[in-house]
């Protein structure tokens, strides 16, 4: 993907991993997570494109400028989602409230990644053939790994593997599940339409195209803001996609888990959403003092 995309990734899945409240499983957490994304975040990156000693000082002060934006711009945002969330979290809920919530932290993230696109850009024109052919071997390493985990498995274990996952994330927000809910997350992914297949499809598409975008950005010697109107125009293909199959599908999937989601709150008990209250009320309270924080 384009360096401003690859470059809040990590950051935009651990604030996504906040606002779902699903793997985080203490406050103390979710402060030393956050406040230490902008060291955390520069070896992942660095990890992808090995960065040299003239990238490394502009990628470190420019994470740290991301976290501070976000800090006293987006934070707030946040915490207002988690008020929201906790108004909803007692009573039953609907699949379209369960998608307003989901599109309120694909905006969030949206904001995120169009932040990180004028500095993310003016990197990506100084990335050399050998940067390029180290992102090539990392896409090459994930997808391997993504093949060993999910296509090399038969069907029965890929569920299996998702069953156990739901079943992880549902009980730290929501405490031990009673046999009857273990049962209806495994009838949702058992009728699930996800196909690791597809989405193994899409996301070599997507790395080639960025491939192909970097390599134009070298071999042209593109302007910054050239190169930041077509990273723009990458990032909103991949939240927006065009017409046609795999838009289809991913809008088929929001729907699923929109339905599973408020189908699955709607079966717990009373005191389990009392847990999910506090777990959000705490949220909140970490968030808020990080949004004060310097």
């Amino acid at each position: 993907m384009p360096f401003s995309l690859i470059r809040c990734a990590k950051l935009a899945r651990i604030i996504g991993v906040l606002v779902l409240g699903a793997t985080l499983a203490a406050c103390s957490a979710v402060k030393l997570a956050y406040n230490n994304l902008p060291e955390v975040s520069y070896w992942w990156l660095d990890g992808y494109l090995d960065f040299d000693g003239t990238q490394t000082p502009r990628v470190r002060d420019e994470l740290d400028h991301l976290l501070a934006w976000h800090r006293q711009n987006e934070l707030p945002r946040v915490v207002a989602m988690m008020q929201k969330a906790q108004t909803l979290a007692p009573n039953d809920v609907t699949p379209e409230q369960t998608c307003d919530m989901v599109n309120e932290i694909r905006n969030r993230l949206l904001a995120l990644a169009e932040r990180a696109e004028t500095a993310g850009a003016e990197l990506a024109v100084s990335l050399t053939e050998s940067q390029l052919q180290q992102l090539e071997r990392k896409y090459t390493k994930i997808n391997a790994d993504y093949r060993k985990d999910w296509l090399e498995r038969s069907i029965e274990k890929q569920q299996e593997m998702r069953y156990e996952k739901f079943v992880e994330r549902s009980e730290d927000f929501y405490g031990r599940l009673d046999a009857q809910q273990r049962d209806l997350l495994r009838l949702q992914v058992a009728r699930s339409v996800f196909d690791p297949r597809e989405l193994d499809a899409e996301r070599k598409r997507r790395q080639r195209e960025a491939l192909t975008l970097l390599r134009r950005f070298n071999a042209q010697k593109t302007p910054p803001p050239e190169a930041q109107a077509a990273i723009h125009a990458y990032v909103l293909r991949i939240a927006s996609p065009p017409p046609g199959p795999w838009r289809d599908r991913q809008q088929a999937l929001q729907r699923e888990a929109c339905h599973d989601i408020a189908e699955f709150h709607n079966q717990t008990s009373p005191a389990q959403r009392d847990k999910a209250v506090r777990r959000l009320q705490s949220y909140e309270n970490d968030l808020r003092d990080l949004a004060t924080s310097q």
